[in-house]
């Protein structure tokens, strides 16, 4: 979602452009010189103190518009396989009788602490190793904050936790 600054900084952006074309329409920028563009003709006559005035609903219409961007636009209902990120809390390919047990188990302790991860953990091999993940993050920035959250949870083996881009399960 955008902030409120980038909805003022595209207001201001789209009133510029609509001043240039009204003001250079009726002549009331006056002669711009060589090389100088309207813009720069704007802020030499204005000194830096421009006051721009847009419609309420011209103003409504551009907040309107951004704020219907959908993160799940483009989603068929059901299951949506998509590029996205998990936080990695466990592998390792050593002392193989005791691996599949470990790496459940590291998934187990997740879930006792954090119950909002259910249907989340995902544990598998791949020969020799074994995993498990946690998450279907898919932003990098909700990852990190899920990652931090985990390793303060579990500072014995926070060392071995880091994100990881996969294929993540999106339920629309």
């Amino acid at each position: 979602m955008k902030s409120l600054r980038e909805y003022k900084l595209k207001a201001f952006k789209l009133s510029l452009l609509f001043l240039t074309l009204t003001a250079g329409a009726t002549g009331e920028i006056g002669a711009i010189e060589h090389n100088q563009t309207v813009i720069e003709k704007i802020e030499k006559g204005s000194k830096g103190e421009i006051t721009i005035d847009i419609p309420q609903n011209i103003l409504d219409l551009i907040l309107r518009q951004s704020a219907k961007k959908d993160p799940n636009a483009g989603m068929k209902n059901g299951i949506n396989k998509l590029a996205g990120y998990r936080i990695q809390v466990f592998s390792d390919g050593r002392n193989q009788s005791t691996l599949e047990a470990r790496a459940k188990a590291r998934g187990s302790a997740i879930l006792a602490k954090f119950p909002k991860y259910r249907g989340q953990v995902y544990t598998y091999s791949s020969s020799p190793n074994w995993y498990t993940r946690v998450g279907n993050f898919r932003t990098n920035a909700e990852a990190n904050a899920a990652l931090t959250e985990m390793k303060r949870a579990f500072p014995n083996f926070a060392s071995e936790m880091r994100i990881v881009k996969c294929q993540i399960v999106v339920i629309k």
